[in-house]
């Protein structure tokens, strides 16, 4: 297997090869497989990781993983490639990946959008926001500036066109920055900034930028709370009508074991948790406490803050997003759901904490300093881009600059690629091991008489999380009961019962108070985190039979018991 280098962002061709690879080297621990393909045919992968001599995937609880839906987030896949190194070279030599992987699973799909990231990786790129397919009509657009690489140098930059009515002006303290014009200023050198592209139709005086071709979000496109053309823009002509997303919600939706989801994305360096569409208060109290701890652990070991999507990251105070993955797990499946925005050029510029979104709109002239100093040190100068003179086809003289998006705000650049994804696996081997887990506590059997007994089991979650995960589908009862079975030999019979029994739901360790003296200074650890289940079964002494207990998504335990 050839080296897997984290300092680079890696084709189609070659994930792929990479993929065959790791699967191809630990068979006891990974397997690849083709979950569909995208729009333009590519497969679209998905590795599950597992020990898989401990029992097979689907019967233990299970971490989702999916990476770079939207096509120029690219650190995404990276992310999710290092997920997979991390998982497959630590088994045996860091106890808490054995541990993980003896007793959970991972289902990781490197790159659900291969189509739109082959885009933004070519020599000379098309950045879109997800699919390449044309939506919502087929003809292309012919008016307005289409934003591309006019010089061929593998950069898309900023123009910079001088104009007497322009909004920007040179930064008085350093000249390669642009700051914004005085409301009531006049006389100076003023500037008008598009972005680098050529101009379809252009009058002379008048320019649009011309709506993409390829208009979907993919990550909109999912069934929660899924909203038309007419109210969000991109979200596809219905839930799931993109091969992409249909091939994700379909594999989650049969895989019952699968116990929480990440979507991986960039940038901002935040954890964010549902809901997108609606305040902390709509969600049930004891699902935004557990959000609130798991978040707390992922701000502990990546440095991220966890936030609320609704709360923190919207992108207009009166806009809402809708038919996101995140939320689609939570409110349709009640599986813990996050959407991991890596990498923070403005943390990396030393600017600290700032509001995510409301940054943009504004901030101060020093941040913007701080960046500048931060591209010239850190990344070579490769980050901000002095001006520099070109002819425009249309436009005559501009001047071609400013940041280079893709690989200082999208992404990092190579070198520091792998020191920010390197932040994320511990966090999500933490998540896999939250999951609720049946263990089988004691079994038995007792003679009632000469040719009865009463045959019983005792099982436990052993998981923080209880057994349906959330108060959310415990209310909707997504979620069926612990199932518990007898499997008979030939001559053995059970009396007044049935061979199957499905019970209730297992508590975990996530609602325990901070203090154990509780409300009035009084313990209250009730076992309901154990059940016990019995028959009664006529036969003969000697005679061996198997009980089994099994949960959806907490795994599958059994035991022989004779009479």
């Amino acid at each position: 297997m050839e080296a897997v280098r984290f300092d680079t962002y890696y084709r189609y061709d070659d994930l792929t090869r990479l993929l065959h690879d790791y699967t191809a080297r630990y068979p006891e621990l990974a397997r690849l497989e083709s979950i569909g393909t995208s729009f333009e045919g590519r497969e679209i992968w998905l590795v599950t990781i597992t020990r898989f001599a401990t029992g097979p995937d689907t019967g233990k609880p299970a971490l989702w993983v999916d990476a770079n839906i939207h096509s120029a987030e690219l650190v995404a896949s990276a992310a999710a490639l290092r997920l997979i190194d991390h998982l497959l070279t630590g088994y045996g030599a860091d106890p808490e990946v054995t541990r993980c992987l003896d007793t959970r699973a991972f289902y990781i799909c490197p790159r659900a959008n291969p189509d739109g990231a082959e885009w933004a990786l070519a020599d000379v790129p098309k950045l879109i926001r997800s699919s390449t397919r044309p939506y919502p009509f087929d003809e292309a657009p012919v008016d307005g500036l289409v934003t591309e690489d006019i010089d061929g140098d593998g950069r898309i930059l900023t123009m910079r066109i001088a104009d007497p009515n322009g909004p920007w002006k040179v930064c008085p303290e350093e000249p390669r920055l642009l700051v914004r014009r005085e409301p009531t200023e006049t006389g100076g050198d003023y500037y008008r900034l598009l972005p680098e592209g050529r101009l379809g139709n252009y009058d002379g005086f008048t320019i649009t930028t011309q709506a993409r071709r390829e208009n979907l979000d993919l990550n909109r496109n999912f069934p929660g709370r899924w909203r038309g053309e007419h109210e969000q823009q991109g979200a596809g002509h219905y839930p799931t009508s993109e091969p992409e997303v249909h091939a994700l919600v379909d594999f989650v939706a049969r895989h019952r074991n699968v116990c929480a989801g990440i979507a991986l994305h960039s940038y901002s360096g935040a954890l964010l948790r549902p809901y997108s569409y609606q305040a902390d208060e709509q969600m049930p109290a004891e699902d935004l406490w557990a959000f609130q701890k798991i978040g707390e652990q992922g701000q502990a070991l990546t440095g991220y803050p966890a936030v609320s999507a609704y709360h923190e990251f919207r992108y207009h105070p009166q806009k809402v997003i809708t038919g996101a993955m995140d939320d689609w797990l939570y409110e349709e499946l009640g599986l813990f759901a996050w959407t991991v925005e890596i990498w923070s050029p403005q943390r990396q510029a030393g600017i600290g904490e700032y509001k995510f979104i409301d940054w943009y709109r504004e901030h101060p002239l020093a941040d913007d300093l701080k960046l500048l100093a931060w591209s010239d040190s850190a990344l070579n100068g490769t980050g901000y881009i002095d001006w520099y003179p070109w002819e425009h086809a249309q436009l005559g003289h501009v001047e071609l600059g400013g940041w280079n998006p893709l690989y200082s705000f999208w992404n990092p650049p190579p070198q520091l690629l792998q020191q920010e994804i390197d932040r994320l696996p511990r966090w999500l081997i933490w998540h896999n091991l939250i999951s609720p887990r049946l263990e089988l506590l004691q079994s038995g059997a007792e003679a009632v008489s000469s040719d009865t007994f009463r045959v019983w089991c005792v099982v436990q979650n052993s998981g923080w999380l209880p057994t349906d995960l959330t108060r959310h589908a415990r209310d909707r009862k997504l979620v069926r009961g612990v199932v518990c079975e007898i499997d008979l030999p030939d001559g053995a019979t059970l009396i007044g019962d049935t061979p199957r029994k499905v019970l209730g739901q297992l508590e975990g360790r996530s609602g325990k108070p901070s203090s154990p003296s509780g409300w009035a200074g009084q313990a209250t650890d009730v076992t309901d985190d154990r059940l016990r289940v019995e028959w009664l079964v006529r036969g003969t002494a000697g005679m061996t039979l198997h009980i089994s207990a099994k949960h959806d998504r907490a795994g599958t335990v059994g035991v022989m018991v004779t009479l």
